[in-house]
Parts: structure tokens; sequence; C-alpha cells
């Protein structure tokens, strides 16, 4: 298991681990990391609870494990994931530097 292409701040590392230490966590589910063709942009972000596949690869950065199909390594390498907890915004934020095209939702990209 390597470090991987993706990068967390320590606030996503914070809020990834009380989701995966909380009681009714299905430790069985490993944390995704990916994209899907569509959104507003042409692709749009993956970050959820999945089943590992057989084509999946296993990376691990600084305690989280996440699992990531390779082909996506090209669209999201160098990707940081962030965690905003604001009045404004909350959530995890994308700050991708192989997308040449944003939304305004910050979840979209193209390349």
């Amino acid at each position: 298991m390597n470090k991987g292409p993706i990068l967390f701040t320590a606030g996503a590392l914070t809020e990834l681990k009380r989701i995966i230490t909380a009681p009714e966590f299905d430790t069985t589910k490993f944390l995704r990391v990916g994209v899907k063709g569509g959104g507003c942009s042409g692709f749009t972000y993956l970050l959820g609870f999945d089943d590992k596949q057989e084509a999946d690869e296993l990376y691990e950065f600084e305690g989280i494990q996440y699992i990531m199909l390779p082909a996506h390594g090209i669209y999201v390498s160098g990707m940081e994931i962030d965690w905003l907890d604001g009045l404004n915004a909350r959530g995890f934020s994308f700050s991708n530097p192989n997308a040449s095209k944003t939304c305004g939702c910050g979840s979209s990209f193209n390349t």
C-alpha cells in the first residue's frame, strides 16, 4: 500500500476519522475517491464509502485508507481534499491542479 495521489488537509483527516470511529460506521466499507462523468463542467468528484472492488487500488494517507480506480489517477493526481465547517460552507471541498475549468459549486470540473 502506498501514499497515493490524493492529499488530505488536517481538517479533512479529522472529519474522516470522526466518521470512521462513529459507533454506527460500517467497518467493512472503504473511503472511495474518484470521478464520474457529469456535472456542469464534465466530471464530478466521488467521495464516499463503498465496497472494495477487484480493480481498486488501496492507498493510505496519514492513517486514512482509501480506494480508487487506477484510471482516475490522471484526473485527480495531486488533488487536495479539505473539510469546511463554516457558516456559509460545510462539507468536503476539492482543490484539483488538473482541472482547467471548474463550476461554481466546486464539485464539477474539466481537464
